[in-house]
């Protein structure tokens, strides 16, 4: 485990969620990287990964293992899982297993519909964020979903809130178990893109699967 590695931990609801911050050199490989796919239509085509993901959204591409390797982005992700399970069962993560890591471009009036993820751990950061996602046309509203990620778990009840709300922060990285269901919602009044990046990872099946054999 990397004793560097700084991550916060919540649990606003059952399962505990954990944030990181993406080194500002990381940010800037993974948007060079994702810039580089965008000129290149032959890879992006190769890379597509939109027929397996829920998003109605304008692009979604898969990272290649290789610049997750070499980049240092399975490494980091690695630590931060480790840490982040550890302190919240108190179990070592020993294997950490990416399966695989991906891309969304995401612009005004676009959504990615409520769904889970497989593998056993999943997460989702941001690379780049319009400046203004738009006012609600309620000015009533007590707050602005427009952009937003919205965590969900269970139902409301007393004491216990069954949703927590993202505002999406370049280089704020969120990580969450894989069975969590989220959504996003869409944007307007920019033409500026959403830049996401997640991923599905397995760690040790003794770790995960506390229903034992």
């Amino acid at each position: 485990m990397d004793n560097n590695i700084q991550i916060q931990i919540a649990k606003p609801f059952g399962p505990s969620i954990a944030k990181a911050i993406i080194p500002d050199e990381m940010i800037i490989k993974l948007n060079d990287y994702v810039d580089n796919i965008i000129k290149d239509e032959k890879k992006s085509i190769a890379l597509d990964h939109g027929n397996n993901l829920a998003g109605e959204v304008t692009q979604e591409f898969k990272l290649d293992r290789p610049f997750c390797e070499a980049s240092g982005w399975m490494k980091f992700l690695g630590n931060c899982v480790s840490t982040w399970v550890e302190k919240s069962s108190g179990k070592p993560v020993k294997n950490f297993t990416l399966r695989d890591s991906w891309v969304v471009r995401q612009f005004k009036n676009e959504y990615n519909p409520t769904h889970w993820h497989s593998g056993h751990i999943s997460g989702v950061g941001y690379l780049k964020v319009p400046e203004n996602f738009g006012s609600s046309p309620q000015s009533n509203k007590k707050s602005n979903s427009n952009g937003r990620l919205e965590l969900i778990h269970g139902s409301r009840q007393f004491l216990s809130n069954s949703c927590f709300k993202v505002t999406p922060k370049i280089g704020e990285f969120y990580f969450f178990p894989n069975y969590l269901m989220h959504t996003v919602y869409p944007f307007k009044d920019s033409d500026e893109e959403r830049r996401s990046i997640s991923f599905n990872a397995d760690i040790d099946e003794d770790v995960y699967n506390v229903y034992g054999k």
